[in-house]
C-alpha cells in the first residue's frame, strides 16, 4: 500500500489485539491485488442497548486504481465476526475488481442447438437431433410460449439438455 493504514475508532476504544488483527487482514488483502493504494478501516458502536448489549459496524475503503472499493458491515455484537465478515466482503470486491482489471469475464454457455427430428403431436412429445447427431427426448410442456403445435420436422430450436428417467432429454425447448 502506498498511503498506510488507517484505523479510526469511534465512540470505543479498540484494544491493541483487535487493531493487530485489522492490520493482518488489511495486509492479506494485498495477496489479491498488489495495486491496493491506501486502506481505511472505521469500527464504530453506534448502537448501546440495554438488552441486547453493543453492536459494531466495521467500513472498509479501498482505494484502488480507477475506483473505491467500499464495505460496509453493521450491527453485528461480536467485534472479531465483525471485522471478519467485513474483510471477507472487501477481499470478495477486490477479487472482483482484479478480474475485471485483467478482462475476465464471466461467459454463460450457449444453449445447444439441434433440429426437431421426429414429433408425435397427438402423444405430446417429440425428438431432437442434436449437432452432434445424439436423439434428445422433449414433451410439450417443455417448449416455451405454448408453440409446440407450431413445430415442424426439421425446425431449428435450442434446448436444455438434463438427464430423464429414460434418458437424455430437453428440458427447456426454445424456437430458433
Amino acid at each position: 500500500m502506498r498511503i498506510p493504514l488507517q484505523i479510526t475508532s469511534r465512540d470505543i476504544e479498540l484494544p491493541e489485539s483487535i487493531e493487530t488483527v485489522i492490520r493482518e487482514k488489511a495486509d492479506k488483502l494485498k495477496t489479491f491485488n498488489d495495486q491496493i493504494i491506501g486502506c481505511r478501516v472505521v469500527v464504530e458502536t453506534p448502537h448501546r442497548s440495554r438488552q441486547k448489549g453493543i453492536f459494531y459496524n466495521v467500513n472498509i475503503e479501498l482505494s484502488v486504481p480507477g475506483s473505491d472499493l467500499v464495505v460496509k458491515r453493521e450491527a453485528h455484537m461480536d467485534l472479531t465476526a465483525a471485522i471478519r465478515d467485513a474483510f471477507d466482503a472487501a477481499r470478495r470486491q477486490l477479487q472482483d475488481y482484479s478480474r475485471r482489471q485483467r478482462g475476465e469475464i464471466k461467459v454463460h454457455e450457449e444453449a445447444p442447438y439441434g433440429r426437431v427430428h421426429s414429433l408425435f403431436p397427438e402423444d405430446g412429445y417429440g425428438f431432437l437431433m442434436t449437432m452432434d447427431g445424439r436423439e434428445i427426448y422433449f414433451h410439450e410442456n417443455s417448449v416455451v410460449d405454448n408453440k409446440f403445435r407450431k413445430l415442424a420436422v426439421g425446425t431449428e430450436v435450442r434446448f436444455a439438455e438434463s438427464n430423464g428417467d429414460k434418458g437424455p432429454q430437453a428440458s427447456t425447448v426454445i424456437v430458433v
